[in-house]
């Protein structure tokens, strides 16, 4: 199996579930709209309240979209999928490169949803704005697509679903995604500030303010990139078989 066939697989694969697809874009939307609709008049951290909501909820929504692809592969792992990869010439990063991508998709899809929900309750970017948030948010999704993985190689599928809620709701909570940070200052906050979550929800503030996030952004960032793929790539192999 080539890289650019299987990758093809994935794709069809993926969208044709249409349920898990709705329900990916559901929650996230509904909260936006019943929260931000009570609150389109207010401001949150010195930003339009429908503007920080909306960059909260893609982190959701996103996040989601990302992490939940380890189900897919915990799935194949118990139909004895991951065996019969051991067969074909698919390399570990053609195989990795596939699921971030599909995980990526719909997490486009969940952005565009988003935006048209924020155009709905009268959020008013600049072009530039726009793209900065949509790049912030993808940037700031590596790690957990990486994680993804990792958890759909390490857990069984009966286990995951509940590890891979608790997580996004955790890293969410602790990031500020829900409306409220947590804290302000102190120990909890230079912790929450070390979360890639963290990030993400700032970059509807980032966006609105022009310039990008700062270099503490991008190393959070890229710390938990480079710790969770060794983590991924090892637990691929190991499923597989391969040394």
């Amino acid at each position: 199996m080539t890289s650019s066939v299987f990758l093809r697989y994935e794709i069809l694969r993926t969208f044709r579930n249409w349920r898990f697809v709705v329900l990916a874009l559901a929650w996230p939307l509904a909260l936006y709209l019943s929260i931000a609709t009570a609150n389109r008049h207010h401001s949150f951290d010195g930003i339009s309240f429908p503007v920080y909501f909306m960059a909260a909820m893609l982190t959701v929504g996103t996040m989601n979209s990302v992490v939940t692809s380890g189900a897919r592969i915990a799935a194949e792992r118990s139909a004895g999928w991951t065996r019969q990869i051991r067969i074909t010439p698919l390399t570990t990063r053609s195989y990795v490169r596939a699921k971030v991508i599909c995980g990526y998709l719909l997490a486009l899809l969940t952005i565009g949803v988003m935006f048209a929900a924020g155009l709905a309750l009268g959020v008013r970017l600049t072009g530039g704005e726009w793209l900065t948030l949509l790049g912030l948010t993808l940037a700031g999704l590596v790690p957990f697509a990486v994680l993804g993985i990792a958890l759909g190689h390490l857990l069984s599928a009966d286990s995951l679903l509940p590890a891979v809620g608790g997580a996004t709701t955790l890293f969410a909570l602790l990031g500020g995604a829900y409306g409220f940070q947590l804290a302000t200052s102190g120990p909890l906050y230079q912790f929450c500030r070390a979360l890639p979550s963290w990030w993400l929800v700032q970059a509807g503030k980032v966006a609105l303010h022009g310039g990008s996030w700062p270099a503490e952004g991008w190393l959070v960032v890229g710390a938990w990139t480079a710790g969770l793929l060794p983590v991924a790539v090892l637990a691929y192999r190991r499923a597989t078989g391969r040394a």
